[in-house]
């Protein structure tokens, strides 16, 4: 089985990428992120045309999150119990469904913005809540969070962690949040690289910062021990970054013998 996940920076305009990684890289499922567009908006035929089932949750905003899938799409919940709204307005945020026995949760946690901002107060609250569903879920068999965390969980995952110091994404709460998520049981798939040393995921799109490795590694697979023990090979995909109109994220697989 194969699972990846990837923030496709909206989805409409990066559709013949997403068609293209579907076709050449054929994951059984593929976890998406920041849709930018709203449910009645995602290109449904388009995914479906390739044989694949499409859970999607957008409001229009910029955030949207959604699963497509050819293992079987079922039991969709979109949202998690509990979550908070920011300034009173929902957010789609996650989503999640079973996929082939597998448990599977797209996941676009809040960025945060600034450590003295609101949205640095509510990313922490939706990690909690995420926190809760995690607790709910992980028994279940089989279980993965996958997407856009938006925390940098060590200083190895940031190109110069020196630049990060008043920045969000690399503080003591948020990287506490991941690590109360590992100890429910979760652990970190660590993707091989393709290039260079250390796997980043994210590269923004000022010149310069993906040819010289100027990244981030932001976008996690979180598994309990019936995923992560069933995995065979994890790697970001950097060709997918490349090229003409390409997110500012790549996508991560990963192949499990399930």
């Amino acid at each position: 089985m194969r699972i990846a996940t990837w923030n496709v920076n909206s989805i409409v305009p990066r559709l013949p990428r997403v068609l293209g990684f579907l076709e050449e890289t054929a994951p059984d499922v593929l976890c998406l992120q920041e849709l930018k567009t709203t449910t009645e908006k995602f290109p449904l035929a388009e995914v479906e045309a390739l044989g694949y089932e499409v859970a999607a949750y957008g409001l229009g905003r910029w955030n949207g999150v959604g699963i497509v899938s050819k293992a079987g799409l079922s039991d969709v919940v979109r949202g998690l119990p509990g979550e908070p709204s920011f300034e009173g307005a929902a957010e789609a945020r996650a989503i999640g469904a079973m996929c082939g026995g597998v448990r599977v949760w797209s996941v676009y946690v809040p960025n945060g913005r600034e450590p003295d901002n609101p949205h640095y107060a509510y990313k922490l609250e939706w990690l909690s809540a995420l926190h809760s569903l995690v607790a709910s879920e992980i028994a279940s068999g089989p279980f993965a969070v996958l997407g856009d965390f938006n925390v940098a969980p060590t200083d190895a995952d940031v190109w110069d962690i020196a630049l990060f110091a008043e920045s969000t994404h690399v503080t003591k709460p948020e990287r506490d949040a991941l690590a109360r998520l590992r100890d429910l049981g979760l652990s970190d798939v660590f993707p091989r690289p393709l290039k260079y040393d250390h796997p980043f995921t994210y590269w923004d799109y000022r010149a310069g910062n993906f040819p010289n490795n100027k990244g981030m590694r932001i976008d996690l697979v979180y598994g309990n021990e019936p995923f992560t023990s069933a995995v065979t090979d994890s790697y970001v995909d950097r060709n997918a970054r490349k090229g003409k109109g390409p997110s500012d994220h790549a996508p991560i697989v990963v192949d499990l013998d399930l």
